[in-house]
């Protein structure tokens, strides 16, 4: 699972780089979405935890970013996943680790 995003000062906090906000939404995204591809139709999932490590500060002259998730564990309750936001050089910018609740629905 991939997101990009294209960083400018709409994204800004009052130093004057991408707020952690930012990278935090991105990868709890593209891990929470990793996740529910893998569940079935009428299952869902939040997030329970989300660790962020910040690498690096990026701006607009970053240029385009990419936040890419996968699942590390699928139980029947628990799932885990992990992330990774880099530059279109490579360069790591943050990385991060998930916990996901799985939502089943209740047997009528």
């Amino acid at each position: 699972m991939a997101m990009s995003l294209d960083p400018g000062p709409r994204h800004y906090n009052p130093l004057g780089t991408v707020h952690g906000g930012v990278h935090a939404t991105l990868l709890d995204s593209v891990m929470g979405c990793a996740v529910h591809t893998l569940l079935p139709p009428g299952v869902s999932y939040t997030t329970l935890e989300l660790k962020v490590n910040y690498v690096r500060a990026i701006d607009e002259d970053t240029g385009p970013v990419t936040a890419r998730g996968s699942v590390i564990h699928l139980g029947g309750r628990i799932a885990t996943g992990e992330g990774r936001l880099e530059t279109g050089a490579g360069d790591l910018v943050a990385h991060a680790t998930t916990t996901c609740m799985i939502l089943r629905p209740r047997p009528a």
